[in-house]
């Protein structure tokens, strides 16, 4: 039977153990022609994306690939544009239901499995379509002292944890960019597997917010292979240095917020980077 055979129904798997529909998700992504970065470091994580305007006549400030989920988890969405803010309308509901019923704010890693489980339920049933988005969630573990997390969910409802990730069209180039980059980083040479995982775990813990910042723009304008305009790209970043020592809670507080950058900031960082170049 030819493969047109298998890819009519969601719930039917070819010769090959393949749902063709699930992998036609994973293509939309790509097909979004967004790339997308996170960076974690030690007190603060980022994410970084394109952003594409279809029309000279959209309204830039309507447009963006980057939500806010709760005040300290935020996230970035490549791939269709209408999946991403139902997906992001879903884990704002969820989050909220978590701390209703709960009375604690829902941590990233909660989140991210809730989603995944809500996404890996959508291969089940011929009723529904898999998401052809790529979902990056980022934020602070409270219980965890507020340690900085990146969680990667997919269409196939698969996600896990990263010290450093990529999404969209130019992913695979973005992650081999970031691997060289932590093994630059490094003032050793590893051989042995949990020796290598140990240096990479103490390079993000070494990286300063400015580092994670400078990481995920350099990464995204080195993959893209053009020089970036503040207007083009987003950051969210959440996390930063403690607030100075007796500053009251609201202070610290407002310090692990989850927030965009704006372009006046972005252009900073570009500055910055090309002054090192």
């Amino acid at each position: 039977m030819s493969r047109s055979s298998y890819d009519r129904h969601l719930t039917i798997f070819s010769p090959e153990g393949r749902l063709y529909q699930v992998e036609y998700a994973f293509k939309a992504i790509s097909a979004a022609g967004i790339t997308a970065v996170a960076v974690r470091g030690r007190d603060s994580v980022v994410v970084a994306t394109q952003k594409k305007l279809p029309d000279k006549l959209i309204d830039a400030t309507t447009v963006t690939h980057i939500f806010t989920i709760t005040p300290e988890i935020g996230c970035v969405v490549t791939g269709r544009s209408a999946d991403a803010r139902a997906q992001v309308q879903r884990a704002r509901s969820e989050a909220a239901e978590f701390k209703y019923k709960y009375g604690y704010p829902i941590s990233p890693d909660l989140l991210a499995k809730r989603l995944a489980n809500i996404n890996q339920v959508y291969t089940q049933k011929a009723a529904m379509r898999p998401l052809g988005i790529a979902m990056i969630l980022i934020g602070l573990d409270e219980e965890q002292g507020h340690k900085p997390q990146i969680f990667k969910l997919d269409p196939a409802g698969h996600y896990v944890g990263f010290r450093a990730t990529a999404s969209g069209t130019k992913q695979t180039e973005a992650i081999n960019f970031l691997e060289k980059q932590f093994k630059r980083s490094s003032s050793t040479s590893v051989s042995a597997p949990d020796s290598a995982l140990r240096e990479a775990e103490e390079i993000a813990a070494k990286l300063s917010r400015e580092d994670v910042l400078d990481m995920a723009v350099h990464t995204l304008s080195t993959v893209l292979a053009q020089e970036l305009k503040p207007s083009e790209i987003e950051i969210g970043i959440v996390g930063g240095p403690d607030a100075v020592a007796g500053a009251d809670a609201a202070a610290q507080a407002a310090q692990r917020r989850f927030a965009t950058l704006s372009e006046a900031d972005i252009g900073q960082i570009l500055e910055r980077l090309a002054e090192r170049d």
